[in-house]
């Protein structure tokens, strides 16, 4: 009898494999969707190539050269919405360039050095709304052409030297929703400058960075503004004093890392008195001074940023502010949670204290007169408690969201959020926490949709810890570990029956039973990338249809071909990332992937690693001819040859052994 080893070696000789990689032809510019949007960035380019189809509408066009625009630069494109020549090295616009472009929407420049536009350059869209001319260096508004220019919308001049925000008397401006200054040269504004904007409403004026010295007196009287931005300016006072019986959504006052802190006075807020504003920014400021009558001229604000203002606490006393909805009291240096004042802001709905400097104590019912309070973000603050949260969070009975992540270890309680029963939004990534008590800390969430859990060290072994959450859809649970790396079929998870969306990436995963999702009917999206799995693993997914699957970054090397219907009930799957075998072992998998590839995302990084002769290729590219080949074929020959030569002998000799022995 022929040897094991033996005759898997003459098999794999018989049945040899022919492997070769099959490579497209790659387009020079990146198809983004069929005949519509391409992507042609960086590649060198002098025009537009044969290859793009006339039907594109968006075309991301930079980085490539052309120096001069003329109306036959694009004059094949007629259909074109969108178009972005940003940093194309452009130094003439000429006459009727885009005159062709009836549809065209969209045109960027941004970063190219212009020396000319042709008054009619612009000629030809119907409806040019949005017109970029960043860092241009354009130096005065009348170098913009205005012709055309009547549906106007947005108009940014970021990064140019432009001093004066006078525009030409016949430059269209009635139709602005949004005019970009920031970063320019811009230091006094004149009643004469803003004239031209008088028929504009609910207008976003942007002077960020511009360090505005100067506002002539009454140069915004009875104007409205969806926001002004004035972020940067050294002197708030000037510029309060300057908006004085203006009205205005959203004011934005805020400073930044790489500027100097200007240690303002309460004085310097009583020109809010004389405006109407619902929302301040304030990042990065300093209010040396800081009393409750530094808020005399806020009474009228619904929203108030106070970011990294270097706050240890808020005087209390503070009057007359239950109109604000909004408080952000993020990167200061508060040491409890009661030094806010909450009382003095009895109508919040939303309230963030996100990276305190300090370890923040929550103390006892600090916010127990916000009762009206939906979001509550205490996120990267350093919060250690060993019995939460019920006396913390006390008479937040609203509360909708509640962010207590990037924390310290907390102990919760049975029953934790009993205080708020109306959760929808739990958020406790990167805390360490565990549970006091026998029942589940969420026992009480009936209606909690969203929870994570990630990277929180959980006891998985505890089937009862996510009793309750009977009308949960979406779970985090990455970085969490399963103990012996596997998804039991009894596990913490089948409570869960209105669960759509699970995250289980990076859990070290090696196995999940086959049961183990076998209450989980709703799922829509399971991610169980960046785990250890096999193939195998996909059978725990049979009894769902249309998910998307992520598998990405797994162990995977073969997919039997009863799994394969399995896939093909899913409607999105991502697979890349995987050491793939492409062999005859997997040619049933390899084929229907080559006919599916539309169900597939990350195929650019879905390749072979084995064998060695196709490692690194796509998938879609690996052609496989898994016959015999003529190799095979002769060898076969050869195989059946020698049986029937050693069948002949054999018989020969028992027949001479028998009549030796009659």
């Amino acid at each position: 009898m022929m040897a094991p080893h033996a005759s898997c070696f003459l098999l794999a000789v018989v049945f040899s494999v022919s492997c070769k990689a099959i490579t497209s032809l790659n387009q020079m510019c990146t198809e983004k969707e069929a005949n519509n949007t391409y992507n042609c960035e960086n590649l060198g380019l002098m025009g537009v190539p044969d290859t793009l189809p006339n039907t594109t509408e968006f075309l991301e066009f930079g980085f490539n050269f052309l120096p001069t625009l003329e109306n036959t630069t694009f004059i094949r494109l007629v259909d074109l919405i969108f178009l972005d020549l940003t940093r194309c090295q452009i130094n003439w616009v000429h006459e009727d360039t885009f005159q062709n472009h009836h549809q065209l929407n969209t045109i960027v420049l941004t970063g190219n050095p212009l020396i000319f536009m042709a008054e009619t350059s612009l000629n030809g869209p119907k409806s040019l709304q949005h017109l970029f001319l960043i860092q241009t260096g354009i130096s005065n508004l009348e170098f913009i052409p205005s012709q055309n220019l009547e549906n106007l919308e947005s108009l940014y001049l970021g990064s140019n030297h432009i001093s004066s925000i006078k525009f030409p008397e016949n430059f269209p401006t009635q139709n602005l929703k949004v005019l970009d200054f920031q970063n320019n040269a811009i230091h006094y504004l004149s009643s004469e400058d803003l004239r031209a904007l008088e028929k504009t409403t609910n207008l976003s004026l942007n002077f960020n960075g511009n360090d505005i010295k100067g506002i002539e007196a009454g140069a915004f009287r009875s104007k409205i503004f969806q926001s002004l931005n004035f972020g940067g300016t050294l002197n708030l006072s000037v510029v309060l004093k300057g908006l004085q019986n203006s009205t205005t959504q959203s004011l934005w006052l805020g400073s930044y890392e790489d500027t100097d802190d200007e240690d303002l006075t309460s004085a310097m807020f009583d020109g809010l008195c004389e405006m109407s504003v619902e929302s301040i920014n304030l990042q990065k400021q300093y209010i040396s001074d800081i009393s409750s009558a530094t808020f005399r001229c806020f009474t009228q604000l619904q929203e108030l940023d106070l970011t990294a203002n270097h706050l240890k606490e808020l005087p209390s006393g503070i009057e007359g502010m239950k109109a604000l909805k909004k408080l952000v009291l993020n990167v200061n240096v508060f040491d409890q949670l009661c030094q806010i004042s909450a009382a003095s802001f009895p109508s919040l709905l939303d309230l963030s204290i996100k990276g305190n400097k300090r370890k923040l104590d929550l103390g006892a019912g600090c916010l127990e007169k916000l009762e009206n309070l939906q979001k509550l973000d205490l996120s990267h603050s350093d919060i250690e408690a060993s019995d939460c949260c019920n006396l913390q969070l006390k008479n937040l009975s609203h509360l909708q969201y509640l962010n207590l992540s990037y924390n310290e270890p907390l102990g919760l309680q049975s029953q934790a959020f009993k205080e708020c029963p109306r959760l929808e939004g739990l958020d406790l990534a990167f805390t360490r926490w565990y549970v006091k008590g026998p029942q589940s800390p969420f026992q009480n969430l009936h209606i909690l949709q969203v929870l994570n859990l990630s990277h929180c060290l959980l006891d998985t072994s505890n089937q009862h810890l996510l009793t309750g959450l009977v009308d949960l859809r979406h779970l985090n649970l990455q970085g969490n570990h399963f103990q012996d790396g596997s998804i039991s079929k009894t596990n913490l998870l089948q409570t869960l029956r209105s669960l759509e969306i699970l995250i289980l990436s990076s859990c070290d995963l090696l196995s999940i039973d086959k049961q183990a999702f076998q209450s989980l009917g709703k799922l829509s999206h399971v991610d169980l990338s960046y785990n250890n799995l096999m193939g195998n693993s996909i059978d725990a997914l049979s009894h769902l249809q249309g998910i998307y699957l992520n598998m990405a970054a797994n162990n995977i090397h073969v997919i039997p071909s009863h799994l394969l219907p399995t896939l093909s009930q899913q409607s999105t799957i991502n697979l890349s990332h995987n050491p793939l075998d492409c062999t005859c072992s997997n040619i049933h998998f390899i084929t229907w992937y080559k006919e599916n590839l539309q169900k597939f995302e990350g195929s650019e990084d879905t390749k072979c690693a084995n064998p060695p002769s196709l490692k690194g290729v796509k998938l879609s590219d690996v052609k496989l001819s898994c016959g015999i080949t003529a190799m095979g074929i002769f060898f076969l020959v050869v195989f059946l040859f020698l049986v029937a030569i050693l069948l002949i002998f054999s018989v020969k000799f028992l027949l001479r052994w028998k009549y030796q022995h009659i």
